[in-house]
């Protein structure tokens, strides 16, 4: 990447992380770290909205949407959201308290514990899940139709070669 050349003058200075950061104009060149870090907030913040119109945390509305259709391991729900387990654990009892999510061990393994959604918490997954869904879009709303579909074809590629743990259904382990 091409280093800045702005003058001395210009209240510039390069930033270790390949930024030149302007102090006297608060303006920032960025680079394609910074974009996809602005991106991760404008989707954060998006989610958010819809979360907080259900009267639901993130964490809960994500652990919801990912239970809402079929019991799944904690250990790879915890491997799948970036969670330590203990961390998982104590989303579950605050979602659990709400009784919106309950943990059975595995009739083929006791060993393991199954989360699924509750009657209230598969409903109200479902209804979160849609509006993410309808309302998540909008983040690319002013993009011309290319660059929406190129949007939409390169988020699919980066979600599809993640390193997200496979859904239950594909590890066939019944609560």
């Amino acid at each position: 990447m091409a280093e800045s050349r702005l003058p001395p003058s210009a209240g510039c200075r390069p930033a270790a992380s390949r930024l030149v950061v302007c102090h006297r104009t608060r303006e920032v060149g960025v680079d394609y770290g910074d974009k996809l870090f602005w991106l991760s907030v404008v989707i954060q913040r998006k989610y958010a909205e819809v979360c907080a119109e259900f009267d639901l945390p993130p964490a809960q509305a994500t652990l919801l949407c990912a239970v809402r259709n079929e019991p799944r391991r904690m250990a790879d729900l915890a491997a799948s959201l970036g969670m330590t387990k203990n961390a998982l654990s104590q989303l579950v009892d605050r979602t659990a308290r709400r009784e919106l999510v309950g943990r059975a061990s595995s009739a083929q393994d006791r060993r393991v514990v199954m989360l699924s959604a509750t009657p209230t918490g598969k409903v109200l997954g479902e209804a979160v899940y849609a509006e993410v869904a309808k309302r998540l879009p909008e983040i690319a709303r002013n993009l011309d139709a290319d660059d929406q579909r190129d949007f939409e074809r390169v988020a699919t590629a980066i979600v599809d070669t993640s390193d997200l743990s496979p859904p239950a259904s594909n590890q066939r382990v019944t609560p």
